[in-house]
């Protein structure tokens, strides 16, 4: 099985089969299941999906002007140049799931379980991640997450966010235990009350102060001779 690793963080990768799969125009599936499927190049005004489950599959090229999403179950699937606008995900399991290049501005993720899943070169500016869990490992890597919110959720242990924008990043509550951050401007992000015991390398201690003294309203002035 291929896998994608940021230093000790390795994510188990989909394990698809181009030569086995269906070309389909609706992720409904049949009983609420699609399996070894393409779904490509779709251009949808709304995209609802609740309790599908999508199993061994690629999405390319898909954009919504509104999508929600809830109670699925994702399973070795892919998600490619997508557009995901106006992007509501709940109550949901995403088990080795990649999404590379995919716009999701202002995306809602909420109660959602990540297991083995990668955002590479994504834009999820100003999304909001809210009490979201993992069961396995998760990668961000060159993503932009300028004013993202991660609010009350368990990104404990085999989480790495490497190359990502974090300007005005929020993290408020919630277990951040072995987040690894190496590798990303600090200087800009917010709530670091609640990163203990995250794990950052010694070059980026002064992005860290100078974001603690923007959190912390101090004035820095030089020193009068």
């Amino acid at each position: 099985m291929d896998t994608r690793a940021v230093r000790e963080t390795r994510v188990t990768l989909p394990d698809l089969d181009d030569t086995d799969v269906d070309r389909v125009d609706s992720l409904e599936g049949e009983d609420g299941k699609l399996r070894d499927f393409r779904y490509a190049g779709a251009r949808l005004r709304e995209l609802t999906l609740s309790g599908t489950r999508l199993m061994d599959g690629c999405i390319t090229g898909l954009t919504t002007q509104r999508a929600r999403l809830n109670d699925l179950t994702l399973h070795s699937v892919e998600f490619s140049g997508c557009d995901l606008a106006n992007l509501h995900w709940g109550d949901s399991k995403l088990s080795r799931v990649t999404f590379t290049d995919c716009r999701m501005l202002g995306a809602v993720w909420q109660e959602i379980t990540f297991d083995d899943v990668v955002f590479q070169g994504c834009r999820l500016d100003l999304a909001t991640f809210t009490r979201v869990r993992t069961s396995g490992s998760v990668i961000f890597s060159s993503c932009s997450l300028r004013e993202a919110q991660f609010v009350a959720g368990d990104l404990s242990g085999g989480v790495a966010i490497d190359d990502c924008d974090l300007a005005l990043a929020e993290f408020s509550g919630g277990g951040y235990r072995g987040l690894d951050l190496r590798g990303n401007d600090l200087s800009g992000i917010r709530g670091l009350g609640a990163l203990r015991h995250i794990i950052i390398d010694r070059p980026q201690l002064q992005g860290l102060a100078e974001a603690f003294a923007a959190e912390m309203e101090i004035t820095i002035r030089p020193a009068r001779m």
